[in-house]
């Protein structure tokens, strides 16, 4: 089951972000030092309470039928009908059973009902399977920016909704 989280579940949801995110940097290398901002190191509590109380995103988590969350996105509203999916992850021992696709499927849906007619991402550019698992769902790669801070490039997608 698909729903939007509430303030109560903020910790748990940083704890499923950082978990998933973990493996990603264990495949390509990436520590608190030499990639500190990466997703599976910087993202807090307060973080989190920030996009939600001062972004106004839209969290949704996937939870198992006994209530554990499993998966995570977030939904930020652009201007000009466009909207960023960030942090969109799958606990890696529940993956490959279609969890992130319905995460996927329910941003797309929940962003057009927000009337955006374009959805952005961002990934790790090197990560060549997901950015093929984007492309697979009509996503199209727009560009790359490599940040000093980063020891990886950012790619950059997005999908017309």
């Amino acid at each position: 089951m698909i729903k939007e989280i509430d303030k109560s579940e903020i910790a748990e949801c940083v704890n499923v972000i950082r978990k998933s995110f973990k493996t990603v940097a264990d495949e390509f290398g990436f520590t608190i030092d030499n990639a500190p901002r990466f997703t599976a190191f910087a993202t807090t509590v307060e973080r989190l309470f920030y996009q939600l109380e001062y972004e106004h995103r839209l969290m949704m988590a996937y939870f198992s039928d006994e209530g554990k969350l499993l998966g995570y996105y977030s939904l930020m509203f652009l201007e000009n009908s466009e909207c960023e999916l960030s942090n969109l992850c799958v606990l890696p021992e529940f993956r490959h059973k279609k969890i992130g696709e319905a995460l996927l499927d329910d941003a797309i849906a929940r962003a057009k009902r927000n009337n955006c007619t374009k959805l952005k991402i961002g990934i790790v550019e090197e990560n060549e399977v997901l950015r093929r698992w984007y492309e697979a769902h009509g996503f199209v790669h727009t560009h790359t920016e490599k940040f000093d801070f980063f020891p990886f490039t950012c790619g950059y997608m997005e999908r017309v909704l």
